[in-house]
């Protein structure tokens, strides 16, 4: 299996969103699932009497992270190597791919169990390591489901959401053949068969793979939380721990990790504290992991932090709640943002993450309604970023693309402009306006506009330009105050 790790520009979201749009049964999957999880976070968020106060400091965290991050970085570097780990610093995808491989064939691992991770999806790890002879499993259920059926994730925490259990039991019925009990579509049945399934492969694989949700600087902690348990069995039965860490996901201290333990759960999945929360600082003789090694991997992320208005899409603490409340995300699903973030955020990282011109039709891939803002815990303006990334969709095109800039929108814009710069010539085009609206304008408003405006007015009257303008109305005021 081949795998490229060049940018590639992705599909145009408009035409994936159609050929989701056509699929009724994720549409309704969708709206269920969705659903239940705004319910249930509306729900315990509400108990929270400073919930806002809590979204503020989330945000004031990351803002001091972002700006120090040099300093965090190698605070933590130092940390995690004063306890025993080692650090690799990876530029890209193949640099944190080779390091990761390199590793697995250092300790003769042919098999690695790997907990849920988003970053090790960015960077097509599993991919890249069955070209070096490794097979990864994934232990996350919903992982392990898209692994099975070779698909691809449609949620950041809900990896199968798209899926129903009558989907679920087809795909282990087809794969899984080595478990002694009689699949049925029943929920407990099927995480029972998948708990038989990964059983042995925990039991062998001398080797993992995580992802972090947060590190702490002055420490060298790693803090997974999970849902299953299958994260726990991972970072504790294989002698070898490997950590794939986004530059960003870093906290300065563990009083900073009080807020997030609070905002991540009710955000995500609606609940108080998640079922599993790993902690874990370098490594300690007889008991887990005897080696551990965290790479910290960039990937893009400078670039993005470069950017005064987009990098505030680093913040993220990968919740999903932007999702859960998107009206766009709740009605196309996942697979039509054609990357491994899906949904408001993944709309505005995942082109300043492969650069614009790769993925240029995602900043268009909502509709600035705004419920992703009120919704995100560390409050990311996202509508405030899409908007940033249309100006930069429309400046690449206007600078690289000459159609671009002769088509009608630009080029009444560019016109514009030029009558705004200049009191005379703006009056002289307010004369003629005022002319050539004689035969659209009725009882002071054009209901149907010429050409490309009929269809603006056809939802909307346009107001007609009014027989004296403000200026000429002050210079005859002036004119008669002189007198």
């Amino acid at each position: 299996m081949s795998v490229s790790l060049r940018r590639q520009r992705l599909p145009m979201f408009q035409q994936k969103a159609k050929e989701a749009l056509d699929n009724a049964q994720l549409r309704r999957n969708l709206g269920k699932a969705t659903g239940t999880i705004r319910n249930k976070r509306a729900q315990v968020v509400a108990e929270v009497p400073d919930w806002e106060e809590l979204r503020e400091a989330g945000r004031a965290v990351k803002e001091r992270v972002l700006r120090n991050l040099d300093t965090y970085l190698l605070q933590l570097e130092a940390s995690v190597q004063r306890v025993g780990g080692h650090v690799h610093w990876a530029r890209d995808a193949q640099e944190a791919n080779a390091i990761i491989a390199d590793i697995a064939h250092q300790h003769d691992a042919r098999e690695i169990v790997k907990v849920k991770s988003l970053t090790t999806d960015e960077i097509h790890l599993n991919q890249a390591l069955e070209q070096s002879g490794i097979t990864a499993y994934e232990t996350d259920l919903a992982e392990l489901i898209l692994q099975l059926s070779h698909d691809k994730s449609s949620h950041i925490l809900v990896p199968a959401i798209h899926r129903n259990r009558a989907e679920i039991y087809d795909i282990f019925k087809q794969n899984l053949h080595d478990i002694d009990i009689e699949l049925s579509d029943e929920p407990s049945t099927l995480t029972a068969a998948a708990r038989q399934h990964l059983r042995q492969i925990f039991l062998r694989a001398p080797m993992a793979v995580s992802g972090v949700n947060l590190a702490v600087a002055e420490t060298g902690t790693i803090y997974i939380a999970e849902s299953e348990g299958n994260g726990r069995m991972c970072l504790t039965l294989p002698p070898v721990l490997v950590s794939v860490m986004g530059m960003e996901k870093l906290v300065p201290s563990w009083q900073d990790m009080e807020i997030f333990l609070q905002l991540l759960p009710r955000s995500s999945t609606g609940e108080r504290m998640n079922p599993y929360n790993s902690l874990w600082t370098g490594v300690t003789e007889g008991n887990g992991p005897q080696e551990f090694h965290l790479v910290i991997l960039d990937n893009g992320r400078s670039r993005v932090l470069a950017d005064e208005v987009g990098r505030q899409s680093l913040y993220c603490i990968r919740c999903s709640a932007c999702m859960n409340v998107c009206p766009v995300y709740e009605r196309t699903g996942g697979h039509a943002y054609s990357s491994v973030y899906p949904g408001p955020i993944g709309a505005i990282l995942t082109p300043q993450l492969l650069g614009i011109t790769m993925a240029e039709s995602l900043p268009y891939a909502s509709t600035l309604c705004g419920a992703c803002y009120d919704a995100c815990p560390v409050k990311i303006n996202i509508p405030e970023v899409l908007v940033h990334l249309r100006g930069e969709v429309v400046r690449e095109h206007q600078q690289h693309k000459v159609w671009s800039r002769l088509n009608p929108e630009n080029v009444a814009m560019n016109s514009l402009a030029y009558a705004f710069t200049d009191a005379t010539r703006y009056e002289h085009l307010q004369h003629l306006g005022r002319i050539g609206q004689i035969p659209l304008l009725r009882k002071g408003k054009i209901s149907q506009g010429p050409g490309p405006l009929g269809s603006w007015t056809a939802m909307r009257d346009l107001h007609g330009i009014p027989k004296q303008t403000f200026r000429e109305w002050w210079r005859a005021r002036a004119q008669e105050q002189e007198q």
